[in-house]
């Protein structure tokens, strides 16, 4: 699987965008990643789910668990192309049924791989962990599409857990410059919003 395929297919999508756009933070961004898109190309997330379980071959998982929205795609893609079961964790706990923030089949004491699409400052992950604890499942390993190499990963390997990263914005912005796709201009524009814009230090 080339993760520079993968680029350019994100790129055409337009899943990868450049240009000026503001953040949730209200920050103005040069770059902006909106993996939603690949949720209406199914070849793309075979793809994307692929590149994802290769990272992640040297890990022992029983279990995949994709952060809510975004990345549920990704992990369902996983979980049928590698018989791995997927359990879900919802955003808010119903009032009603059974009343529980983690939906499928599990057992204390099962690993269970964390699948994101984005990774900033690391936040969504702990919050998709925190509930996992709870059940008793243990989480070693995550794995994400993008990491946007803002503090994020640095982060969660401080709290122990190990982040494994398909691509980060330095290889998105190097291979579409190398395919004339972007300008160096550009490129050094992302690079320096990157680099000024740290969540963890």
């Amino acid at each position: 699987m080339h993760i520079q395929a993968l680029i350019h297919k994100l790129f055409e999508l337009g899943a990868v965008k450049f240009g000026q756009f503001t953040l949730k933070s209200g920050i103005i961004s040069p770059i902006y990643i909106d993996l939603r898109l690949t949720v209406s190309n199914p070849k793309l997330l075979v793809m994307i789910a692929e590149a994802m379980h290769e990272k992640v071959r040297g890990s022992k998982f029983d279990l995949v668990c994709g952060v809510p929205y975004t990345a549920l795609p990704f992990a369902t893609a996983m979980s049928i192309q590698h018989t791995v079961p997927m359990i879900m964790r919802r955003k808010e706990k119903k009032e009603y049924g059974t009343g529980r923030l983690i939906e499928g089949i599990f057992e204390k004491n099962q690993k269970c791989l964390i699948v994101e699409d984005v990774i900033t400052s690391g936040a969504s992950i702990l919050e998709t962990i925190a509930p996992l604890a709870e059940e008793g499942l243990i989480v070693e390993d995550a794995v994400v599409l993008v990491d946007r190499e803002q503090g994020g990963k640095k982060f969660l390997e401080s709290k122990g857990l190990k982040v494994h990263a398909v691509c980060n914005i330095s290889s998105i912005v190097a291979e579409l410059v190398k395919e004339k796709k972007i300008t160096p201009a550009v490129a050094d524009d992302v690079k320096e919003f990157i680099k000024s814009h740290q969540t963890y230090a």
